[in-house]
């Protein structure tokens, strides 16, 4: 109903702009107004009927939906590039354009993406105190080692001052090559590439399985499933549990 009241920051998350937390910082630097005057008070209850306008956008809430989508190679994970290189954006359904994914895979990488409109949600399993484990397949040239694992696992630095750690086992051998299952709790920048670059193994393929309790099932590669409102509870539940654990 319009005439019901609800939290400002809850307004501007439910538009899928930020998260709560976002717009709460938001609200306090000034950058938002209702009804044409700049409002600094947390906490301020406001009706659908109010405008509300954060850095001269307009912003309205919206229906949230969630995603899981299979990433096929050749395509970045952003709404528009620079470059004008091709984005999921290009290939994915109208009806699912306004989504923003929840962390990224690089170009060539494949794989799980969860998308939605839902900023909390996103900030939630997103945010790097959660740790939510995330699995990937991984194909590297050459034949990688048991000692290699354990430094993957104590940690390696793939940047000046940026210590990148994952959980790695060797599934098999293939010809010269070696197949991994590896596991990040971290989100760094092409982490994986980087880690084992830094061991003498290029990534030939990369692949994402499962972003804690969500995983490919049922998807073909370039395909999307909603999630539903029975699958949204229980993954809202381990991202619960997860932040008590943390």
């Amino acid at each position: 109903m319009k005439s019901q009241k609800v939290r400002l920051n809850k307004f501007i998350a439910s538009s899928g702009y930020c998260s709560r937390r976002k717009a709460d910082e938001l609200i306090e630097a000034g950058k938002v107004k209702v009804n044409g005057q700049v409002v600094t008070e947390l906490g301020l209850l406001i009706t659908l009927k109010d405008k509300v306008c954060v850095s001269g956008e307009i912003i309205k809430p919206q229906e949230l939906t969630y995603i899981r989508y299979y990433k096929p190679a050749g395509y970045i994970t952003t709404m528009d590039d620079e470059k004008g290189r091709k984005t999921i954006y290009d290939i994915l359904p109208e009806e699912v354009q306004n989504l923003k994914p929840v962390g990224r895979l690089d170009k060539d990488s494949t794989g799980l993406l969860i998308l939605t409109n839902d900023g909390d949600f996103i900030n939630s399993f997103a945010h790097p105190s959660v740790k939510v484990p995330k699995v990937y397949r991984v194909c590297a040239q050459g034949k990688l080692t048991l000692n290699d694992l354990t430094l993957m696992e104590k940690g390696i630095e793939i940047e000046k001052g940026q210590i990148a750690y994952a959980l790695a086992r060797i599934i098999e051998f293939e010809g010269k090559n070696t197949i991994l299952e590896m596991v990040l709790y971290q989100g760094l920048n092409r982490q994986i590439r980087k880690m084992l670059d830094s061991l003498g193994h290029s990534v030939i393929s990369l692949k994402r399985l499962s972003m804690g309790p969500v995983d490919l099932s049922g998807l073909k590669k370039g395909q999307f499933k909603y999630i539903k409102p029975k699958q949204l509870q229980e993954i809202k539940n381990y991202l619960k549990k997860l932040n008590k654990i943390n």
